[in-house]
């Protein structure tokens, strides 16, 4: 299990991601490309939705009231206004402002308070590193020049998926399952499935059914499904994959 970055490295990371992202979109020639990691999106759509996302977590953030999320009002509006690429660009600007002026233990509403992940702004600056990152892994991709994902944001967002995405999926509804994801880079992940839901690095041990073997990178890329556990090595049954890939969240 790997260590959370420090806060502010965190949103050196979005920062860096975001960038990234607004570059290879504005490379593309066609912001109407479709993205193969969401094919009913559009690169349009694409930016606007992480525009929106990010616009979103920063009125969150500065919120600081776990209770809830936003209501229509204190959110504002979070679609696209004038040039696209602009306004994606202010978009970071807002979550990076909000989230340094909160710190990372203030408290804020998240979706994945069923996970048992801190609600705080630091767990939303850390899921937000891996939104910018995977998308803009997305906005690569449909411009025709998909780039690994950096090192030190892959490692922690294996870690990251299982505690947050696969965390709040609740119960785990087939038949329980070990997986342990090893990275080249070195460190390595346990998740438990069961009917209690999925775990990462549990205390009790016992075989895996699979083992999945690839960069840091291609791991996280797996997980959210950009590209198929086909790819990887796979030690094991792979139908736990396919069973994984049918439960969790995509996005």
């Amino acid at each position: 299990m790997t260590e959370t970055a420090p806060f502010a490295q965190l949103l050196g990371q979005i920062e860096d991601r975001s960038t990234a992202l607004r570059a290879a979109a504005g490379a593309a020639p066609d912001l109407g490309a479709r993205v193969p990691g969401c094919p009913d999106w559009t690169l349009g759509d694409l930016v606007a939705h992480i525009g929106g996302v990010q616009r979103f977590w920063a009125v969150a953030t500065s919120l600081a009231d776990p209770s809830g999320p936003p209501d229509e009002e204190q959110r504002g509006e979070l679609g696209p206004q004038g040039d696209l690429l602009t306004w994606f660009g202010e978009s970071t600007r807002l979550l990076l402002d909000a989230l340094a002026s909160a710190g990372p233990d203030s408290p804020a509403w998240t979706w994945w308070g069923s996970s048992g992940a801190p609600m705080t702004a630091g767990a939303i600056a850390r899921h937000q590193v891996q939104e910018a990152a995977v998308h803009g892994y997305d906005a690569q991709e449909s411009a025709g020049k998909p780039e690994p994902l950096p090192a030190a944001i892959a490692v922690d967002g294996v870690a990251e998926f299982i505690q947050v995405g696969l965390g709040a999926s609740g119960p785990w509804p087939n038949r329980p399952a070990r997986i342990v994801f090893t990275a080249t880079e070195g460190p390595s992940w346990v998740l438990e499935l069961s009917p209690s839901g999925a775990r990462l690095d549990p205390p009790t041990s016992g075989d895996p059914v699979a083992t999945v073997h690839g960069s840091a990178s291609d791991l996280v890329l797996a997980l959210y499904g950009r590209v198929p556990f086909d790819d990887l090595r796979v030690d094991g049954d792979r139908s736990v994959l396919a069973e994984l890939i049918a439960w969790q969240p995509s996005e």
